[in-house]
């Protein structure tokens, strides 16, 4: 073998070896995949706080707008009554907390 390509050999192993322990050390392809799951969780969560804000947004254009709501919710949240008004008391469940 000539010494020229002997040499293009031992260039082509040593890069091979270098690309082979740069994707899998890491800050190879293990963390891009781990990246990527970080970043499908983070835009899940996002979307869901988008929806959430969304339905806070539409709750309270509600109440700004709809006096009798307003009542209610007050009247909830100081567990106020009106005189003559006979009011039941439920134990909460875990979908009202």
């Amino acid at each position: 073998m000539s010494l020229r390509k002997l040499g293009f050999l031992a260039v082509l192993t040593l890069s091979s070896v270098y690309v082979y322990l740069a994707l899998r050390g890491p800050q190879g392809l293990p963390a891009l995949q781990q990246r990527w799951t970080e970043i499908r969780r983070l835009q899940a969560q996002n979307a869901e706080l988008s929806r959430e804000v969304q339905l806070r947004s539409e709750r309270i254009a509600r109440l700004r707008d709809n006096p009798a709501e307003q009542e209610l919710e007050i009247r909830k949240r100081l567990k106020l009554q009106r005189k003559n008004e006979t009011t039941f008391i439920t134990p909460e469940s875990e979908s009202d907390k």
